[in-house]
């Protein structure tokens, strides 16, 4: 058995790695998985499983063998290697992210989300301002060298207290610019020491925000109900009118959505016993009955101007005729990023398009809807009609399958290239730079959102976006758990206890004022700003209690609604706290 106690106990060749980042990320997870108080760590826990090797390798390997020659050397080189695999992880994590995002992320800022976002950045101002006056009050004294240390260690805590594990990848990026090589903070321990409490403090917060507010979950849950009924989605709903308004007799279909201001997309016709796809043109007459696609919310605008609502049976009039309804799959880049009003189906095809589904949830298909890579639209019309369309926008499931590898290293190398950009701040000694974290993020919201206008592609499937996000986060926690390990046992003895409840307070304090303030003065519905805590913090497991809570959609919208600007923001506070704030002390 000597070659496998030469793999683990020798730090000799890229094996001895790969077991020890096998290892902790295989029992990181699978340790994650196991609950307490219904809370579990999930991935982070690979992070502690990583400090808990890291120290018995610092223990059993690296001291046992620290005089032996060459040893200091070939440390060296498996410290490099153990960086790039970290920072290769991180990339990866933040650049799926970002793609994931980018699509929705400057539309969360229109009607109720600016609120919302106004609240996130509130909170992650309040988070940096509660960190530095703990870090003032309990770890700073003037001309104190040691003062740069702890302010890199306070960070970790805050990134620990926030659960927001990109962040803590973006300010290890920056510390490099301050320390040397062999003196570097592992802030790694911080963020440990106050992570497990900030995500029962997270929960715990928003639980006492309901005491305090002296809130009635069953009136939040039908306020949520009526705000449904009297401001519903613009969710498509199908309704057949027969035509008994006179004054529309003669006039053309597009002219009566210009009279009426509702989108609506009319797919069948019937006059007589004939049934037909109307185009914008088709001359309109009473009692002709029309099949309707529109937001809910226009339904009862429409129906009262047009006629009369009756029942028709339109897959048995469909059956009798040539016309076919069928579901097709976005798959050409020349479709991505256009909109129905840009591609004429109707006109050119002979097709109406009335509903998309897009990441399992279902929009109206009006003018202005701008396509992406993986939308399923329905389509109605001609079968031969259909399946020119079909050609048109591809419908090449198999193509979607297999990731667009290429267009992926792309915006990560230009990415990386962003994230080395100096930008000179006056009166800071350092340019800013966003880093190996900030940049690829912030190329990869601008390709999701802008990326069809340069031809370049942002589409993954949900599996491969998910995938290459998990492996990239567990190999970057891995790394800074193996590394953080060798002195994650004296920074618990000096000062540990200290980060647990400083991170504490970090997590508490900006909650219950942002908490208040939208509660009371922005008037939200508490399962809603449940949604919006955890997205301002990026918590998964305060989003699914949040979730278990309200049993509806609400904290889910409160969620999405701020998570991209968060994200983007909680990645770049971390340099800036740095570079801004240890030359000062």
């Amino acid at each position: 058995m000597e070659w496998i106690v030469d793999i683990l106990m020798k730090p000799f060749g890229p094996a001895h790695l790969a077991i020890i980042f096998a290892l902790v990320i295989w029992l990181g997870i699978k340790l994650g998985k196991m609950k307490i108080g219904g809370v579990s760590l999930g991935v982070t826990f690979v992070l502690f499983v990583g400090i808990l090797v890291g120290h018995l390798y610092n223990v059993f390997v690296v001291e046992p063998n620290a005089t032996t020659e060459g040893f200091s050397e070939m440390m060296h080189q498996q410290k490099l290697i153990i960086n790039f695999v970290k920072e290769l992880g991180l990339i990866l994590f933040v650049y799926c992210i970002g793609l994931q995002v980018g699509p929705g992320f400057f539309a969360t800022f229109r009607k109720g989300g600016l609120g919302m976002n106004i609240l996130a950045i509130a909170t992650v101002l309040l988070d940096v301002l509660v960190m530095l006056g703990l870090f003032f009050i309990v770890f700073y004294e003037g001309g104190d060298p040691q003062n740069k240390n702890n302010l890199a260690m306070m960070t970790g805590v805050m990134y620990g207290a926030v659960t927001n594990t990109p962040g803590l990848g973006a300010a290890t990026n920056v510390l490099p610019s301050f320390f040397p090589a062999d003196a570097i903070p592992q802030i790694g321990n911080g963020y440990a020491c106050a992570y497990p409490l900030g995500v029962v403090g997270i929960i715990g917060a928003t639980i006492l925000l309901r005491f305090l507010c002296h809130i009635n979950l069953d009136e939040e849950y039908r306020e949520i109900e009526q705000a449904h009924e009297s401001d519903p989605q613009a969710k498509p709903e199908h309704v057949t009118l027969q035509i008994t308004n006179k004054s529309i007799e003669g006039r053309t279909i597009q002219e009566l959505a210009g009279f009426l201001k509702r989108d609506f997309v009319c797919t069948r016709c019937i006059e007589g016993d004939q049934m037909f796809i109307p185009k914008e043109d088709q001359v309109l007459h009473v009692g002709m009955r029309l099949y309707l696609v529109c937001p809910e919310a226009d339904t009862a605008a429409i129906t009262a101007f047009i006629g009369d609502r009756i029942d028709i049976d339109w897959t048995k009039e469909i059956e009798q005729t040539q016309f076919v309804s069928r579901r097709l799959v976005v798959t050409k880049h020349e479709v991505e990023g256009k909109t129905f009003q840009d591609l004429h189906f109707r006109t050119l095809y002979g097709v109406n398009v009335t509903r998309v589904t897009r990441a399992g949830m279902e929009f109206f298909a009006e003018k202005n809807f701008r396509l992406q890579m993986g939308d399923r639209i329905l389509v109605t019309g001609a079968e031969e009609n259909v399946n020119r369309l079909k050609e048109v926008i591809g419908d090449a499931v198999k193509r979607l399958d297999h990731p667009n590898v290429g267009a992926l290293f792309l915006g990560i190398l230009i990415g990386c290239l962003v994230g080395m950009i100096p930008i000179p701040i006056p009166g800071v000694s350092v340019p800013v730079k966003l880093g190996l974290a900030g940049g690829p993020l912030v190329v990869a919201i601008l390709i999701g959102a802008f990326g069809y206008k340069f031809k370049i592609s942002s589409y993954l499937t949900t599996s491969a976006n998910l995938m290459l996000r998990e492996v990239g986060l567990v190999l970057f926690l891995a790394g800074v758990g193996v590394q953080a390990g060798a002195t994650f046992w004296e920074t618990v003895k000096n000062g540990g206890l200290t980060y647990v409840w400083a991170g504490f307070l970090i997590t508490v304090i900006p909650i219950i004022i942002v908490g208040l303030i939208g509660r009371l003065k922005l008037k939200l519905n508490y399962f809603t700003l449940m949604g919006m805590i955890a997205g301002s913090h990026t918590d998964p497991p305060a989003l699914a209690f949040a979730n278990q809570t309200a049993n509806n959609d609400a904290p889910a919208i409160g969620y999405s609604s701020v998570y991209p600007l968060t994200m983007f923001l909680r990645i770049l506070m971390a340099q800036l706290v740095l570079l801004l704030v240890i030359p000062l002390v």
